[in-house]
């Protein structure tokens, strides 16, 4: 039981994290008039996932930049979402390696 509380608070501290950075980046990261390409799709991706809290607390906020330049922004979308899931979903499954002194996984 105390497993699981101690990933679920994790799971929480990084959500948090992860929101506050979206909420300082964003504004920087959505240039006005100018094309996405490629470098912007990965940013882009890389917040989208980061915006979930914003967006269950109710704000309304961009996570795709609309003047973007097609196929090479979208792989670097898609290239951004998976790297930014792996440390988001990461962090709920990682687990540190035992020491030589760990006697819990030892034949007895």
């Amino acid at each position: 039981m105390l497993y699981w509380l101690r990933k679920a608070g994790v799971f929480v501290v990084v959500t948090a994290l992860f929101g506050w950075f979206f909420a300082e980046a964003s504004p920087r990261a959505f240039p006005q008039h100018q094309t996405a390409g490629f470098a912007y799709g990965v940013l882009h991706g890389a917040l989208m996932p980061l915006a979930l809290p914003s967006l269950v607390m109710g704000k309304d906020v961009r996570i795709y930049a609309a003047n973007n330049s097609g196929r090479v922004y979208k792989i670097g979308f898609i290239c951004g979402i998976n790297l930014c899931g792996l440390l988001f979903f990461g962090s709920i499954f990682w687990r540190p390696k035992r020491g030589a002194g760990d006697q819990r996984n030892q034949p007895q």
